[in-house]
C-alpha cells in the first residue's frame, strides 16, 4: 500500500511563505475541516471565521498554513512556525517542474521566464546551470522568501 506524502517547511511566518508557495505551485488554500466551501467563498476568511469559533488568539493563527493541489495529485505542502534560523543548504529541495517537453535554448527561456515571474513573487536567484546534453538539460536554482533551495527543471 502506498503512503501520502506531506511535505513540510519550517518558517517564521507560515501564512507569507504558504501564499509565496501556492503561487509557485498553483495550489490552494484548503477550507477548515468539515467544511464544504462555495464556489467563490474565501478560503482565508473562512478560517478566521472557524479560528474565532475555536477562540483561538489572533497572535496563534498564523503557526501552521496548508495548501493542496487542487487536482488531488501532487503532495499537501505543510508550514509551521519554528523560532530557530535556517541553518545551512537543504539536504533535501523541490524540483518545480516548469518546462517538461522543452529542450534547448527554448527550455532556458520557459525557466528564465519563470524564474522572472518567481523573483517578483518574493524568490532569489542563485545561479543558472546551463543545458550539458547529453545528461544535464539546464535548471536554475532560486530560494523562496525565507532562504530555502529549489530548483526550476
Amino acid at each position: 500500500m502506498s503512503r501520502h506524502l506531506q511535505v513540510t517547511f519550517d518558517a517564521h511566518d507560515p501564512r507569507a511563505l504558504a501564499s509565496f508557495w501556492r503561487e509557485v505551485l498553483d495550489y490552494v488554500v484548503p477550507g477548515p475541516p468539515g467544511m464544504e466551501l462555495a464556489e467563490g467563498t474565501d478560503p482565508l476568511a473562512a478560517w478566521e471565521d472557524f479560528l474565532d469559533g475555536l477562540g483561538v488568539p489572533a497572535d496563534r493563527r498564523n503557526e501552521r498554513f496548508a495548501i493542496d493541489d487542487p487536482e488531488g495529485r501532487g503532495p499537501r505542502v505543510f508550514f509551521q512556525r519554528v523560532p530557530e534560523e535556517k541553518a545551512g543548504k537543504n539536504r533535501v529541495h523541490l524540483d518545480i517542474r516548469a518546462a517538461p517537453g522543452l529542450q534547448g535554448e527554448q527550455r532556458m527561456a520557459a525557466l528564465e521566464a519563470e524564474a522572472a515571474r518567481l523573483v517578483a513573487l518574493g524568490a532569489t536567484r542563485l545561479r543558472r546551470f546551463d543545458p550539458a546534453p547529453p545528461l544535464a538539460a539546464g535548471h536554475l536554482v532560486l530560494t523562496d522568501p525565507e532562504g530555502n533551495e529549489f530548483c526550476l527543471d
